[in-house]
């Protein structure tokens, strides 16, 4: 179901290290064969807007696909991961806690997880890393576990939502937006410090497909 979306999601994001600011979508925003063009072999980084644009030709796109039989049919990691996913693109906002006001990474997080299971998690994001189940091996993630990283090497700072295939959606800093980034290499896979399991696990975003 949205294979063609994690095929694409399964490369690795970096805006630090993109050429070009990859969520300045005024003059630079991609055709639909340009987007398609991003899911070719050999492409190495992709741009938030990329994602945006598959998922937005996808008849699985948005907040709307929960209307449908097909979203209706599939777990709850599945929805929430679908409804996580039109937040691409929403504005970094420090305190930010909406869609309409920003995001900051611990904002986003509980908005998702508040919005779609229910379950009402402490805002900042060293106090999320005090609930649900630990997982330190990331080889033991799965799809909608809190993901936590230290920038500074001790302490939890920093917090994202697993996608699988080694991403995760994240709010990263003042000047950017909601993205995807890689956990299997770059910055932030030298970042990660634990995870956390708030939420039921069957059925996964895979086996949904």
């Amino acid at each position: 179901m949205l294979a063609s979306l994690f095929a694409l999601a399964s490369l690795p994001v970096f805006a630090a290290e993109a050429p070009r600011d990859p969520l300045d979508l005024s003059p630079q925003l991609l055709s639909p064969a340009e987007a398609d063009a991003a899911a070719l072999p050999g492409r190495t980084m992709f741009y938030a807007h990329d994602v945006r644009s598959l998922f937005a030709a996808s008849p699985v796109a948005g907040a709307a696909a929960a209307s449908t039989p097909a979203a209706q049919s599939e777990g709850p990691i599945a929805r929430m991961l679908h409804r996580a996913l039109s937040l691409l693109g929403t504005p970094y906002r420090w305190g930010g806690t909406t869609p309409e006001g920003g995001f900051d990474c611990s904002g986003l997080v509980g908005y998702v997880y508040r919005n779609n299971l229910g379950i009402e998690l402490p805002r900042i994001s060293r106090d999320m890393a005090r609930v649900g189940e630990l997982i330190r091996d990331r080889d033991a993630l799965a799809e909608g576990d809190i993901v936590f990283f230290s920038r500074k090497g001790k302490h939890v700072d920093h917090v994202g939502i697993y996608l699988g295939n080694g991403q995760f959606l994240h709010a990263p800093r003042t000047g950017k937006d909601v993205e995807i980034a890689s956990l299997a290499s770059g910055y932030w896979s030298q970042k990660f410090l634990q995870a956390r399991r708030v939420a039921p696990q069957a059925p996964t975003l895979a086996q949904a497909q």
